[in-house]
């Protein structure tokens, strides 16, 4: 199974070198154990466009699709065999990162 884990925070590209080189040697730990699949770090939500096409023509609209203090600033899709897997690896992400995760499986 592949499951997203979503990095929460309050600011984007807010990390510091120690919390960078921590999420580097994490990523590492995690890539040779086989279960990385991808990841990556966020713009601002400010740089967002949105956009609807469910009329009859698109409408593209700047900024998030929500106001909200926190958002997703960044995230990794790990292979996991089950949720406690998943949850273990996300914790130890959560730890190096210094940021609270979500975890949600891909259907």
């Amino acid at each position: 199974m592949q499951y997203l884990v979503s990095v929460i925070d309050d600011r984007s590209n807010s990390a510091t070198p120690a919390e960078m080189a921590a999420i580097d040697a994490f990523n590492e730990r995690v890539q040779a154990a086989g279960q990385w699949v991808f990841a990556g770090g966020l713009a601002d939500p400010s740089t967002a466009t949105v956009i609807d096409n469910r009329g009859g023509e698109p409408v593209f609209t700047d900024g998030p699709f929500v106001e909200t203090k926190e958002f997703l600033a960044g995230f990794w899709v790990f292979e996991a065999p089950d949720l406690d897997a998943a949850l273990k690896i996300a914790a130890e992400g959560s730890k190096h990162c210094n940021r609270r995760v979500e975890v949600r499986p891909f259907l």
